[in-house]
């Protein structure tokens, strides 16, 4: 059985696809993430968020949502604002919080210069808006930062999350999901969903 890492806080663009993706691959390598959903209707997301960049170690931010899409539409800017907390966090924080790592993503490799230019010099990843290249980012990186030289590869992680999908499906509508239901699941039921498939397979 594969072991648990430390928590890793997730900031992805409201996109399922890459979310799930991303998930399923740091899931499959052993950590267990978190994402920055209220759990209690008493606290604010501000509070929840800053509580998971305070005790993560490991953290995930994409930024290929906060340009607008439509006109008139305003740009979003909880992504950036997101990453500016957990890099002061990580600037200003405890000697173990000065410790954390962080894994910057967006569309384009480059793009991020046009709206924050102070993260210039910093190693972004690519996804494209591709799923898989998601994958492919987020495995290189736990590679990286793991020293674990026996981590699956990419493509074979894809392919297992294609086929970890086709079986979720058809369990969850067999357990009395329908197919809204499994679009607005919980991420934490989903989670298990992954866990519990990724045990049976091993």
């Amino acid at each position: 059985m594969k072991p648990t890492y430390s928590l890793i806080v997730l900031s992805i663009g409201g996109i399922n696809l890459l979310l799930d993706a991303i998930c399923f691959t740091l899931i499959y390598l052993g950590f267990s993430p978190k994402l920055s959903e209220t759990t209690d209707s008493g606290s604010t997301r501000i509070d929840g968020i800053g509580e998971l960049i305070k005790n993560s170690k490991f953290s995930i931010h994409d930024l290929s949502r906060m340009k607008s899409t439509k006109k008139g539409e305003i740009s979003r800017f909880n992504m950036p604002f997101e990453l500016g907390l957990d890099l002061g966090c990580k600037k200003f924080g405890s000697e173990t919080q000065q410790s954390k790592l962080l894994l910057i993503l967006d569309k384009e490799k480059y793009r991020y210069q046009e709206a924050i230019s102070d993260l210039s010099g910093n190693d972004i990843g690519s996804h494209s808006d591709k799923p898989e290249y998601a994958v492919r980012e987020t495995r290189n990186w736990i590679r990286k930062i793991s020293n674990n030289s026996n981590l699956a590869g990419p493509t074979l992680i894809w392919k297992t999350y294609a086929e970890f999908e086709g079986d979720f499906k058809q369990e969850a509508l067999l357990l009395g999901f329908s197919e809204e239901d499994i679009l607005v699941m919980p991420k934490s039921e989903y989670f298990n969903f992954i866990s519990n498939w990724i045990k049976s397979k091993t």
